[in-house]
């Protein structure tokens, strides 16, 4: 049995259309006159052979199924793509980080305030003078920790909103120009190089007749055996009429 089609499944419909392109050309039609196989049997043995032709037209090929991966924006190794959107998103934790990144600011901000409330409330009573320092102090750097993570999440958000608005190639570059093209470049590398000489061969093959597993049926010549006939000759006494008949000796006295 035959390998396995390199084709994908989606790629089958671009194989059958190239197919039928080839097939109705001048040229095949000519061969097809000639050779007496039918179009449709010629189709059938075609496309149950694009496992040994397709490979004619591998390099193109590959080139537009990874054209084709990039811009459905899947890894080049056939992986499934990313659903949280560029960056390292998907790295295990991310999640957890970029909560902390919001909750950080809020609760130290909220912190701080609560205990510069208690030590300047402290310092106003005029009681536990020092513990109040210490809450000042304490509310004081909770603040500026509150800054410092709050100016850290604004520059990761704004990172990841520009990386999510940029273009996925340079301007003026047009992808899906590039994947038209590519996909013509294989078709007509399918046409030029797998379909059409399989096709020419098939063909040529039934017209010298047929091929080692459809060998051509094979007629003896008719022929008669030798016509044997006697030569025409005669015994004594049966000549012909006016032959004169042996004479006999008179032995009367």
């Amino acid at each position: 049995m035959g390998r396995p089609s390199p084709l994908g499944d989606e790629d089958r419909s671009d194989y059958a259309s190239v197919l039928d392109e080839v097939l109705a050309s001048a040229e095949i039609q000519r061969l097809l006159e000639r050779s007496g196989v039918g179009v449709g049997q010629l189709r059938i043995r075609a496309l149950a052979s694009a496992a040994r032709t397709a490979p004619a037209a591998a390099p193109e090929y590959q080139a537009y199924a990874a054209l084709r991966r990039e811009l459905r924006g899947r890894p080049l190794d056939g992986g499934p793509s990313s659903l949280s959107g560029p960056g390292n998103q998907e790295r295990p934790g991310a999640g957890a980080l970029a909560l902390l990144g919001v909750l950080t600011p809020i609760l130290a901000a909220a912190a701080g305030a609560t205990f510069l409330l208690l030590g300047y409330g402290l310092r106003l009573a005029g009681s536990l003078v020092a513990l109040a320092d210490t809450l000042v102090r304490v509310g004081w750097f909770s603040l500026a920790v509150a800054a410092a993570t709050a100016l850290v999440t604004i520059v990761a958000l704004y990172r990841t909103a520009a990386l999510q608005s940029a273009p996925a190639s340079p301007p003026g570059v047009d992808r899906a120009a590039d994947l038209d093209r590519a996909l013509e470049a294989w078709r007509s590398a399918l046409r030029d190089k797998a379909i059409r000489p399989f096709l020419v061969q098939e063909l040529a093959e039934e017209a010298v007749g047929g091929t080692p597993d459809r060998p051509a049926r094979f007629t003896p010549p008719a022929f008669a055996g030798p016509d044997f006939s006697s030569p025409g000759f005669s015994g004594p006494g049966h000549g012909s009429p006016d032959a004169g008949s042996p004479r006999l000796p008179d032995t009367r006295r």
